[in-house]
């Protein structure tokens, strides 16, 4: 798994505290007042801020179909009656 790549404290943040991170990175990076070796360290860590990020919201992604889904793999119908299948 991609996850077990990432440094340790990445990998245990929350997405909101990931994605805020990667937002103040490129902030800097777009402003480039900052030196190479340290430009180059920020885009490494704001890659693997990335995948975490990426990776969170695959398992979000799989969570919210587990619970749209039957246990036949069919969509579930909504409240009332309403089939989530068209949306």
């Amino acid at each position: 798994m991609a996850e077990s790549k990432l440094p340790r404290d990445v990998a245990a943040m929350s997405f909101e505290d990931a994605l805020a991170e990667l937002e103040q990175i490129v902030r800097r990076l777009e402003d480039g007042k900052g030196k190479l070796d340290d430009a180059i360290s920020s885009y490494e860590r704001g890659a693997a801020l990335k995948r975490h990020c990426e990776a969170k919201l695959r398992e979000a992604q799989a969570k919210i179909e587990k619970i749209s889904l039957g246990p036949d793999g069919a969509p579930k119908a909504g409240p009332a009656g309403i089939d989530r299948g068209n949306s």
